[in-house]
């Protein structure tokens, strides 16, 4: 009962310093960097990796995409800019899925761990940012939408698998996942992206939809990779931060995998609008 009240007020305490932010841009973009500093510090630890060097690629890349979208008049270049990092990102973050499914663990020779924490870690909280900005004004409800899809998801997934869960999703990774949970997610989902759409007017109901899919998927496939690599460094959460939920890692894990997902499908219907 008292881990359960613990975890239950951890969790509040989060949600709500979070969406107090979405609606101050340079508090949302204070308490991203903050965020993103305290993932890759659980992430390095993850990964075996002492160097300093990730925190300032992250700094440099992060509060450029902050100036440049949030507080510059001027976005010369932007989309350019953007595109070439989101280009890298998705390749990079295929490249995990394919190592998820196709190998025992994840390669993590020196090279390729600056690579993932640039393009996996970095640039989720870049494309986050994106997102908070997509149509050149401060768009705090596209991002609450995506985190309140995210929320669904996961919470429905634990709800129906432990209710209903029979087959399990991925067992060598994460044994209390099951099919029934996923698929519960992806419909609870489905029905939350029908009340955003009624309560917001930043995309069309068919547009909500399909992110709420592209948010179950992804993000379920996120918290395997990020559960893949803590069973590679023999842990059981990235870091004890949050009483009750473990690191911050864990709990950002499907939106940090996402969000790169999401703002390529916000960039390809407003090309075809």
């Amino acid at each position: 009962m008292k881990e359960t009240a613990t975890r239950a007020i951890s969790g509040l305490l989060y949600v709500c310093l979070l969406i107090g932010s979405l609606f101050w841009r340079h508090a949302l973009i204070a308490l991203f960097f903050i965020f993103g500093l305290i993932c890759m510090a659980e992430f390095k630890k993850l990964i075996q990796l002492k160097s300093f060097l990730p925190y300032i690629i992250f700094s440099i890349l992060y509060l450029g995409f902050a100036y440049w979208k949030l507080i510059s008049e001027s976005l010369v270049g932007f989309n350019e800019t953007s595109q070439i990092v989101l280009v890298i990102t998705i390749f990079v973050l295929l490249i995990l899925i394919k190592d998820l499914f196709s190998e025992k663990t994840i390669p993590l020779f020196s090279s390729k761990r600056f690579i993932i924490t640039t393009f996996y870690l970095s640039s989720g909280f870049v494309f986050l940012i994106c997102i908070g900005n997509f149509y050149e004004k401060f768009t705090p409800l596209l991002l609450l939408g995506s985190f309140i899809l995210v929320w669904v998801n996961d919470t429905f997934a634990y709800i129906v698998g432990k209710n209903l869960g029979k087959q399990k999703l991925f067992s060598s990774i994460s044994p209390k996942k099951t099919v029934e949970g996923f698929l519960g997610g992806l419909f609870f989902s489905c029905i939350a992206s029908y009340f955003i759409w009624y309560f917001t007017d930043e995309l069309t109901f068919t547009n909500w939809l399909i992110l709420g899919i592209i948010v179950s998927v992804f993000g379920t496939i996120g918290d395997l990779i990020e559960s893949k690599f803590k069973r590679q460094a023999g842990v059981k959460d990235s870091g004890v931060i949050m009483p009750g939920h473990g690191g911050l890692l864990d709990r950002l894990d499907s939106i940090i995998f996402a969000a790169p997902f999401i703002f390529l499908y916000l960039r390809l219907i407003t090309y075809v609008s």
